[in-house]
């Protein structure tokens, strides 16, 4: 019997050959670099791929991943990685997208404690304690989606706080934010935030500014 790693270097020739058919020139073309419009900052759970959801080809889509799809101010890696999508590559769109039933968001919501990586969930757990009024009265399995949503908007704002987007705001009007979840049980996005460009639309989105306390 193959063993799986055989099977997906297999897979591998068949991908070459099924874009060779198509077009003779596809890796010859690829090679020559990017202009992705987009930068994807997504969880790195493996039923979220993001070029299949959005039916989108290789060089469309700059893509960063981690657990629960987290935007924190102190992650050199995710910083890095959106400082080259703005500054370099110009993407005109960033989209943090999470899912329901994301194994990072379940894990805050509880006491269990799973080691180094309670210090990364830390930032949901804050955000469940700041909307608890909002989260206790939904049943469990409302509570965990209403929680996934809550986070995407909280990392949008994070995104948009950064000194990067700050700085191509004021020099070009975008990226624009995208907040949205994935629904891995019907294969469909939900849109969670409008379209960010600026500091007044960033507004709609911050719980402060609204004055939200818990509500």
């Amino acid at each position: 019997m193959k063993d799986y790693i055989t099977q997906l270097l297999e897979n591998n020739e068949n991908f070459v050959q099924e874009h060779l058919a198509k077009d003779p020139n596809f890796f010859v073309n690829s090679a020559k670099g990017q202009e992705p419009k987009v930068l994807w900052i997504g969880c790195a759970d493996s039923r979220v791929p993001p070029n299949e959801i959005t039916k989108t080809q290789p060089g469309e889509i700059f893509v960063h991943r981690n657990i629960a799809n987290l935007v924190i101010q102190t992650d050199m890696n995710m910083l890095s990685v959106l400082q080259y999508a703005v500054e370099v590559l110009k993407v005109e769109h960033v989209i943090v997208c999470g899912h329901y039933g994301c194994g990072g968001v379940k894990a805050a919501m509880g006491t269990h404690q799973y080691g180094l990586i309670d210090n990364w969930l830390r930032q949901i757990k804050d955000t469940q304690n700041f909307y608890w009024k909002q989260l206790e009265v939904l049943n469990e399995s409302e509570r965990f989606n209403r929680l996934v949503e809550l986070s995407v908007i909280e990392q949008v704002y994070n995104l948009g706080k950064t000194n990067i987007v700050q700085n191509a705001w004021n020099e070009r009007k975008n990226p624009w934010l995208h907040g949205w979840v994935y629904d891995i049980g019907t294969g469909y996005v939900k849109e969670q935030t409008s379209m960010i460009n600026n500091e007044e639309t960033l507004k709609e989105v911050c719980k402060f500014e609204q004055g939200i306390i818990g509500h």
